[in-house]
């Protein structure tokens, strides 16, 4: 079975769209995801992208993605890479493509001399982590992810919180795990 890893492209936008929803779907979030194919579009595909991403293929066959996107690390004085997003279609688990896919993002980190690749992974998702502990990754335990979003994103912005705001905040924001 022939592996193939490419960079998407602008004409993959429905397909990244279709992987993040089977994403929410595995991480039981089926009706988090709000964005769109327009999002995707404007914000991985114009002049300054915010995220980068990368297509797998088997027998060229849509078989998997990784969305990722540069963090900055104080300490280090260095880009780090963040892993926001990967995921193999069930059909093509065990197959190596979900090895072959972290493998390019760890060759683009070191690259674009990153010292790092960091990503998070759900408490509960057992083959994951153990696909990740095989790789060679470190879990960060002592370290606790912080989210602040909606009205109270709003308000700490210093923005009114009114009722038109916050329903476009609950839009953009799902309360998921994302």
């Amino acid at each position: 079975m022939a592996i193939a890893i490419r960079a998407a492209t602008s004409a993959d936008v429905p397909l990244i769209l279709e992987f993040i929803r089977a994403l929410a779907v595995y991480e039981r979030e089926p009706d988090a995801v709000t964005a769109t194919e327009a999002d995707l579009l404007r914000d991985g595909f114009e002049t300054n992208p915010f995220y980068f991403c990368l297509i797998a293929e088997s027998n060229d066959a849509p078989a998997g993605f990784a969305l990722y996107f540069f963090n900055y690390s104080t300490w280090l004085g260095r880009p780090g890479l963040y892993l926001e997003d990967l995921f193999v279609h069930p059909g093509f688990r065990g197959l190596g493509v979900g090895r072959a896919l972290l493998q390019q993002v760890a060759a683009i980190a070191v690259e674009k001399g990153c010292p790092r690749l960091q990503w998070e992974v759900l408490d509960w998702n057992k083959p994951a982590i153990d696909f990740y502990t095989a790789m060679g990754a470190e879990f960060l335990d002592e370290w606790r992810n912080v989210r602040i979003s909606g009205d109270a994103l709003r308000k700490l912005a210093g923005l009114e919180v009114n009722s038109e705001a916050a329903m476009d905040s609950a839009r953009l924001m799902p309360k998921g795990p994302k």
